[in-house]
């Protein structure tokens, strides 16, 4: 079903069809809720933005439209407004008859907008034999997030974990296996040992260089195929997926495929040898280099993107361009989207701008995100978990993060809810904590670096998972108290104001689901979703839901399953599990 936007958006095109506007030189664009609700509910800029295309007076071309509108059941009053927009109040009977549609479906009304086609979505890629660090949390929670978007808007999502699986690091991993490694440490603790004994190679290695050229060996013979090698890294590269898997089921997220660096290792020399061939490539004292020119970019036309070394050695830009056509042989994408920080930018821009000289023409996009800090102001990774000084640099797992989060959950709720069964306390705090790690980084605008703060996080008040978790547990407490099992919206009647504010942000929802996909913000979503939360509280505040008048009861009761159901859709999307009670 369409949108109220979209609906609103159709009528002003009607108008200006009527009106002798049909072939505008302008496009359309969509009706915007207002900014002050005192103005009305919704917006049209196109009369202003027509008015100056025609040097002609904008508010004479509102009025025009406004007299053109259609006889329509949506619109209660219109206004122009400024010096050319249309304020469109909307009619409470469509609001509420509009209200049951929306929250009678389980997508909310939402169009199905990305329907027929198809989408690649690249995120997290965290490297084999090392833990998950708060460094990929962005990633890996964003890209989730995208691919629910698109997949609820109904593209067909392929969501492929790009591995860090070769490369020169697994030779300095072969000779500190052999040299090393503690087996009955690696029995308990695989990744933290194969961590260990990557670090004791780097240390020793800063004095005995010796162990460098050993690296150089091994990786040699890994690449070569030899099988002993090749055996090692199949074993490193299971444990550490194994590893992966536990942190990916908790935080809700899973990929259709996992296809890492390897997988493209085979092709890569013929790829150098079909760029030069082609022209896209160039030779450049020995290595092999594609150079850009200015229609590509000026800050792009000094920095050539390096495909092969000098000793033959392919690089990522290599990698990441096999993988471009591997995505197009394979699944033909509309669009193909990577997830990764502020500092791959440039590198980004060298794949795009390479693809398009391979004559690929898909949509590329790379969606990057600004930094994870601490209260400190340090960037990521340095300093431990609770702020302890330590000896230096070192990584916060991720692991660690989401434990910590879930145990300053169940204290909080061991404290509220002590009447609850045990299990169910620690199923209430594992999607507490884990939720507020999720709601965090997605409530905050992505290209922001992002401050890192446990009280806030799991605070029970303001834009909070905790907050809009616990107003989806107190609506389902309210029908628990109603002794309704099984409940159907019926007829609305928006006799208070704040009722009306809250069907008006109810019917908002698919509105906000289109834009965060369309823009890859999911914080307009959690925005969105607070703003919900809020209008919901008030609207309990001054409502008696179980009223003792059967129609009052049950027209509010339908305005409290609306806005359940919108926090449950919505808090999904975000990878956040709704709960019954807290």
């Amino acid at each position: 079903m369409p949108t109220v936007a979209q609906q609103l958006t159709d009528l002003v095109r009607q108008a200006a069809e009527s009106a002798g506007h049909g072939d505008a030189p302008i496009p359309l664009e969509p009706c915007v809720p207002t900014n002050d609700p005192r103005h009305g509910d919704y917006q049209s800029n196109f009369a202003f933005r027509l008015g100056k295309a025609l040097r002609t007076n904008p508010r004479a071309v509102a009025q025009t439209l406004v007299s053109a509108l259609p006889p329509n059941d949506l619109v209660a009053s219109t206004e122009v407004a400024g010096p050319g927009f249309i304020n469109f109040r909307l009619s409470d009977t469509f609001l509420a008859a509009e209200l049951v549609a929306c929250a009678s479906d389980a997508r909310l009304g939402t169009p199905l907008d990305g329907a027929g086609r198809t989408l690649v979505i690249d995120y997290s890629s965290p490297n084999i034999a090392k833990r998950m660090h708060v460094g990929h949390m962005r990633s890996t929670i964003i890209g989730n997030a995208l691919d629910r978007l698109y997949r609820f808007l109904g593209w067909e999502v392929i969501a492929d974990n790009h591995l860090g699986d070769w490369g020169t690091q697994f030779g300095k991993l072969i000779v500190g296996w052999r040299n090393w490694l503690d087996e009955e440490v690696f029995e308990k603790d695989p990744i933290g040992e194969l961590q260990r004994v990557y670090i004791a190679f780097g240390q020793r290695a800063a004095e005995d260089p010796e162990l460098k050229a050993q690296a150089r060996a091994e990786t040699a013979r890994l690449q070569a195929g030899d099988p002993e090698n090749f055996a090692l890294w199949q074993r490193f590269t299971e444990e550490s997926v194994r590893e992966f898997e536990r942190v990916y089921e908790r935080l809700g997220v899973r990929f259709d495929v996992a296809l890492g660096e390897s997988f493209y290792r085979d092709g890569l020399r013929d790829l150098v040898s079909r760029l030069l061939d082609e022209g896209v490539a160039e030779r450049d004292q020995g290595a092999a280099v594609i150079r850009f020119g200015a229609e590509d970019g000026e800050d792009l036309e000094k920095a050539p993107l390096l495909i092969q070394k000098s000793d033959g050695a392919a690089l990522y830009g290599t990698t990441d361009l096999a993988t471009v056509l591997h995505r197009m042989e394979t699944w033909n994408p509309d669009r193909i989207v990577y997830v990764t920080d502020v500092r791959q930018r440039l590198h980004f821009r060298q794949l795009f701008a390479a693809s398009r000289k391979l004559g690929i023409e898909v949509e590329l996009f790379h969606v990057w995100f600004g930094m994870l800090r601490f209260a400190d102001g340090t960037v990521m990774a340095t300093r431990k978990l609770e702020g302890g000084q330590g000896s230096g640099p070192r990584s916060v797992n991720l692991v660690d993060v989401l434990n910590m989060a879930v145990a300053r959950a169940r204290e909080v709720v061991d404290a509220k809810s002590s009447e609850l069964p045990e299990k169910e306390r620690a199923e209430i705090a594992e999607a507490v904590g884990v939720g507020a790690v999720r709601y965090s980084d997605l409530s905050q605008n992505p290209q922001t670096d992002v401050l890192f703060d446990w009280d806030k996080m799991l605070a029970l008040e303001g834009n909070t998972a905790p907050y809009l978790m616990y107003g989806f547990a107190r609506v389902k407490s309210i029908f628990r108290k109603s002794g309704v099992d099984v409940f159907e919206p019926g007829e609305v009647v928006l006799g208070e104001p704040i009722e009306r504010e809250l069907a008006l942000a109810v019917l908002r929802t698919p509105e906000v689901i289109l834009a965060a996909a369309a823009t890859y913000r999911p914080n307009l979503l959690s925005d969105h979703l607070f703003q919900v939360a809020n209008t919901f509280a008030r609207f309990y505040h001054d409502c008696r839901v179980l009223h003792e008048d059967s129609g009052v009861r049950q027209s509010r009761l339908s305005l409290a399953f609306s806005a359940a159901r919108t926090l449950e859709v919505g808090l999904g999307l975000l990878g956040i599990r709704a709960l019954s009670r807290m």
